[in-house]
């Protein structure tokens, strides 16, 4: 047997064991069968060398995802250090001015009293919407008026009606002369100009080409718009006495009905582009033509086939009866371009002319496109259902829309004992409301079937007087070509006087503004079309900025007899709407 120490230099002495490989090796021993497995020294240093790695790269990652997101944010601060807005500064409320008067005080808690106090103080028009024909503002040559605006000349005038198109405007003044301007009546005369005078004019009307104007003895007078033409047409004499040539200034007509009755005479008119209606003291109907361009052709006279060709003898602008309405006592009419609306006392309401959009409350089919005689609205269509019973207290109209106000009263049965049946007091629209001004909140191109407003219907206050909750109904509602202006019937004040409270102020009705705003003629400063009826700031914003408000809401005036120039009159503002124009002018 060799000792170890006989063994050859060159044979290799076997190293001793790490104990990290003896752990190694006797892991892999098997419990089963209690043998060893032979595992590589080699095989070791891979598993090792393999964990190694995957420390290695862990490690460097985790450096590297944290030198990204230290970066990255840096750089973000750095990038954005100064995006973050500074915080707003607080605003306090400017402590109110100490008021020197009675009256002051009003003014300073008040807008409605500071708009009814300035309506009286300063009549006049205020207008706004397309300027192109320089209606809104005469002396201008802006093409749009967007909010509302005074027109100089009539500043402490007092006008009886006033009438508004795109090219031209007519106006009665206190005195019943006739005002015109817009260059539709001359493109050199800008300032309104006197036209007619001496005839005691109380309203008009104005069709594409013509004025009608109602006297206060019932006579109404046609007048061509056109300066150039009222020059040079026909001019009736204007003498009682023969052999007397007293022949008027300007050319105009009259439209006098042959068979009334006596002591009756023409009480109301309303007109559209071709036509118009005169209404007299006796709720009789007459309707003839208003213009001298094109002759009524679809059905607005309620003459059934009565065409240019079928017009008996006489002048083509002759009053026609509308027989068909012989029987109801007529309390309201309408017009709109190409049609008529016409209410009774018993609150039947009828309808006649174009109905091409809807606008007679009727389905409109493509073989009868008009209705050539007054036909029976069925009003109690939007009430089916229910157990309301609908009466028409008004109408109106204007371009291709129509609107009624509606009083629906419950039967006295489903009222409670002792007490009045409960009345909604509706505003029902029909026909074109592409723009909004049906006034539904919906943009509709055919609304066949009268459809509540809303924003104006079921109205309700309570009244102080009266000790009682009352409808609020519609006092006047005016249509123009595409929009409208309601002003609302609502409780108003205007007795403070300097006898009463400091903190009584007067207040008036509200008025709010739909439809069409392509012109501005809604009065918002902005060009937006609204299907729901909207408010509009005060129209003296000067004064309002002088009190330190904004965010107020215009109101107008209601009658009230005041001291205008030094004389007592009883006046109010009234809101006109025309064809892209508005105007609120003080009226008697």
């Amino acid at each position: 047997m060799l000792n170890a120490r006989c063994l050859p230099r060159t044979v290799p002495r076997i190293q001793k064991t790490p104990r990290a490989w003896r752990n190694f090796r006797n892991r892999a021993h098997n419990n089963n069968n209690n043998t060893r497995v032979a595992v590589s020294p080699y095989a070791y240093r891979r598993q090792q060398h393999f964990i190694r790695s995957i420390a290695t790269v862990t490690t460097l990652g985790v450096i590297a995802s944290a030198w990204q997101w230290y970066s990255g944010n840096r750089i973000f601060r750095e990038a954005h250090a100064e995006e973050p807005p500074p915080e707003p500064e607080l605003k306090f409320e400017k402590p109110r001015r100490k008021a020197v008067s009675k009256e002051d005080n009003r003014d300073l808690i008040s807008s409605q009293h500071l708009q009814v106090k300035k309506s009286w103080e300063n009549p006049g028009v205020y207008a706004w919407g397309s300027n192109s024909g320089r209606v809104a503002a005469p002396d201008s040559d802006e093409e749009f008026i967007k909010t509302p605006r005074r027109i100089p000349f009539f500043d402490g005038v007092l006008l009886r009606d006033l009438k508004l198109d795109r090219n031209f405007a007519a106006a009665i003044n206190d005195k019943g002369d006739l005002l015109q301007w817009g260059t539709g009546y001359s493109k050199e005369n800008r300032p309104p100009t006197h036209t007619l005078r001496g005839k005691n004019l109380t309203s008009l009307t104005i069709s594409r080409d013509r004025i009608i104007a109602l006297s206060a003895a019932g006579t109404v007078y046609s007048i061509p718009v056109s300066r150039a033409e009222q020059k040079t047409g026909p001019k009736p004499s204007n003498s009682w006495f023969p052999f007397w040539d007293a022949s008027s200034s300007i050319s105009y007509r009259t439209l006098t009905p042959h068979n009334l009755a006596w002591n009756e005479r023409i009480t109301t008119i309303a007109g559209g582009l071709e036509h118009v209606l005169l209404l007299t003291s006796k709720g009789r109907v007459f309707s003839a033509a208003a213009g001298s361009q094109d002759f009524p052709s679809k059905g607005q006279m309620g003459i059934p086939g009565l065409t240019w060709q079928t017009r008996p003898p006489g002048s083509y602008d002759q009053c026609h009866e509308i027989i068909t309405l012989r029987g109801f006592e007529i309390t309201s009419i309408a017009a709109g371009d190409y049609h008529s609306l016409v209410a009774d006392r018993e609150g039947r309401a009828f309808a006649f002319g174009d109905n091409s959009l809807g606008q007679l409350g009727f389905d409109c089919t493509p073989d009868s496109t008009f209705v050539d005689a007054p036909a029976l609205l069925p009003i109690q269509k939007p009430y089916a259902g229910t157990s309301q019973v609908p009466r028409v207290t008004s109408v109106a109209a204007g371009g291709s829309t129509s609107f009624f106000t509606v009083d629906a009263t419950e039967p006295a049965s489903a009222a409670s004992p002792g007490s009045t049946p409960r009345v909604s007091a509706d505003a029902l629209s029909c026909g074109q409301g592409i723009w909004g001004q049906l006034g539904t909140g919906r943009w509709t191109h055919v609304q066949a079937t009268p459809t509540r407003i809303p924003a104006l219907s079921g109205l309700a206050e309570y009244d102080e007087a009266r000790k009682r909750t009352v409808p609020i109904r519609l006092a006047r509602l005016s249509v123009g070509s595409s929009h409208a202006a309601a002003v609302l019937d609502n409780t108003t004040h205007v007795a403070a006087s300097p006898r009463s409270s400091e903190n009584d102020t007067n207040w008036g009705a509200d008025v709010v503004f739909f439809g069409n705003n392509e012109f501005y003629q809604l009065g918002t400063g902005k060009r937006s079309n609204a299907a729901a009826p909207v408010y509009i700031r005060p129209l003296d914003a000067g004064a309002e900025r002088e009190q330190g408000r904004e965010g107020n809401r215009f109101q107008i005036t209601p009658r009230k007899k005041v001291k205008v120039a030094g004389r007592s009159v009883e006046m109010e503002q009234r809101v006109e709407c025309g064809r892209a124009v508005t105007a609120v002018y003080s009226g008697v």
